[in-house]
């Protein structure tokens, strides 16, 4: 998969999250270019599949596990125990799967509530207490989460309290593990991204009758981002480029969240 980008992962074990469709299955392509093998997983079976056939046609290494239900801790610590007889260690997590909904404070419902912290801190917080000695193992572990603006800002035409929760707590959560990880040279960054073009985007946040739909004129770069955009940072940050940075939360929003009105 040549030629390489800037960030030279050969040799690499990464562990990605959410492989089936958008930033999952673009991070383990671009993660697979840099000469990684891929390690992913996805409730998504069919899309899942069909990453990894697109990671193989262009020459990289993918295995994957689907069904996989990340806030199960069982089956969890089950896929962890697997990668470490296959590999003994991992050298990247990209904590990147989640599922959320959004409703405004009042409305939200007890159900809605836990769905929420489940499928954005629960299946972050299983997959990296279950990966965490394989981390250590490598002896230069490197972590990245998916945190997002709603982590950093409230907004008045998108009704998220429990999305802004969980994005707020994937940022502390990032700082934590960074001063938890740092003697054993685990690196532990985060990348916030704003407005992404996704499957899940285009039928929510960014159909023609949200209020949102328009934001793109509200961003001072003028346009959506795209799950390479976010990549992209990812990539950077578990890079050797970025062996001094840990504990950051990169804001990939095309400065969306650096002006007002935002």
């Amino acid at each position: 998969m040549n030629p390489r980008p800037f960030a030279d992962l050969t040799g690499k074990v990464a562990v990605i999250t959410g492989t089936g469709s958008g930033q999952g299955r673009a991070a383990a392509l671009a993660f697979a270019r840099a000469g990684a093998t891929i390690i992913g997983c996805d409730l998504n079976t069919a899309g899942d599949a069909e990453t990894l056939e697109l990671v193989r046609a262009a020459g990289g290494t993918m295995v994957s596990t689907a069904p996989l239900d990340l806030g199960d801790e069982t089956a969890v610590a089950a896929w962890a125990a697997g990668i470490a007889a296959d590999h003994q260690r991992v050298d990247i997590v990209y904590a990147n799967a989640a599922a959320t909904r959004f409703s405004p404070f009042e409305s939200t419902t007890a159900d809605e509530w836990h769905f929420v912290l489940r499928n954005e801190l629960d299946v972050v917080f299983f997959a990296l207490k279950h990966t965490w000695p394989l981390l250590r193992a490598s002896g230069s572990g490197r972590v990245v989460l998916v945190g997002s603006t709603a982590g950093i800002s409230g907004s008045t035409t998108n009704s998220r309290v429990a999305h802004t929760v969980t994005k707020g707590g994937i940022v502390a959560l990032t700082k934590q593990l960074a001063a938890e990880g740092a003697p054993d040279g685990i690196r532990v960054n985060c990348v916030s991204p704003g407005m992404i073009a996704t499957p899940a985007t285009a039928n929510d946040l960014l159909a023609h009758d949200h209020p949102m739909a328009s934001i793109a004129e509200a961003i001072p770069l003028k346009r959506i981002g795209t799950p390479d955009d976010v990549v992209g940072c990812a990539l950077f940050l578990c890079s050797d480029e970025a062996a001094y940075v840990t504990g950051a939360n990169l804001v990939v929003d095309g400065g969306w969240s650096a002006v007002l009105p935002g």
